[in-house]
């Protein structure tokens, strides 16, 4: 079952980048990862699969968005 990822999380991976960090944001969320080092700006785009085998954990979370839909008051 995959992680609850969102696009906003900040994660830590268990390896660290060539600049020393290991916190990255993730900017897209699919199939697909893309992710932005925090030290350094660096963007890749990994498969989810290894992406979720090396987290470490997640350190920011957002919220999801509650939306009522459907819901029309007269």
């Amino acid at each position: 079952m995959p992680m609850d990822l969102r696009v906003g999380d900040i994660v830590t991976m268990k390896k660290p980048h060539p600049c020393g960090s290991k916190d990255w944001k993730l900017l897209r969320v699919g199939a697909d990862i893309r992710m932005e080092c925090l030290g350094c700006g660096h963007l890749l785009m990994l498969p989810r699969n290894k992406v979720e085998k090396n987290i470490r954990k997640v350190k920011e979370q957002r919220k999801p968005l509650v939306a009522d839909r459907g819901r029309a008051e007269v």
